[in-house]
């Protein structure tokens, strides 16, 4: 938002500083967002582990945090499924028990519960929905380039009438 705000003052106020601190931090953004990608990509395997071990490791404050409590709850409805990788790993948690979340609705004692895994039915549905967000990436994309690319031509511009005034 700040950044976008230096964008637009630097334009109205044809202030070169302001221009291009908005493309030099616009490019950076830029860069970081580009590597990002770069290691989601290289490293999924390694993330994928990481992921599946920190949210074990959530589920042991599933008594003690009612946010957290909330949250896997919440995917385990909405999913239909039970633990990161299966129900088993509730066990370790509530003392051989399943939390009511891991079985159909209106269900207090909850005994079997699903048998699907949670991490794998929320990352099948993020990969269901990766069409949707390559095409939210590449539009944002574009848009933070055109960005760069007319700041710098009003820069130019800007710098051309400064020499022509001279």
């Amino acid at each position: 938002m700040v950044t976008g705000f230096l964008g637009c003052l630097g334009a109205l106020k044809e202030q070169r500083c302001l221009l291009m601190t908005f493309f030099v931090i616009l490019l950076l953004l830029v860069l970081t967002e580009v590597t990002l990608v770069l290691v989601i990509h290289v490293f999924h395997n390694k993330l994928d582990s990481k992921a599946q071990g920190e949210l074990r490791e959530g589920m042991k404050m599933y008594t003690s945090d009612e946010g957290l409590k909330k949250s896997w709850d919440n995917v385990q409805k909405m999913f239909k499924c039970c633990g990161v990788t299966d129900k088993t790993d509730w066990y370790r948690v509530l003392n051989g028990t399943l939390p009511s979340s891991c079985c159909s609705v209106g269900t207090h004692q909850c005994v079997e519960g699903w048998s699907e895994a949670c991490y794998q039915k929320a990352r099948q549905w993020l990969l269901d929905n990766i069409p949707s967000v390559l095409v939210f990436g590449v539009c944002i994309g574009i848009v933070q380039i055109l960005a760069l690319v007319f700041s710098l031509l009003m820069y130019c511009q800007i710098l051309r009438a400064e020499k022509y005034l001279d």
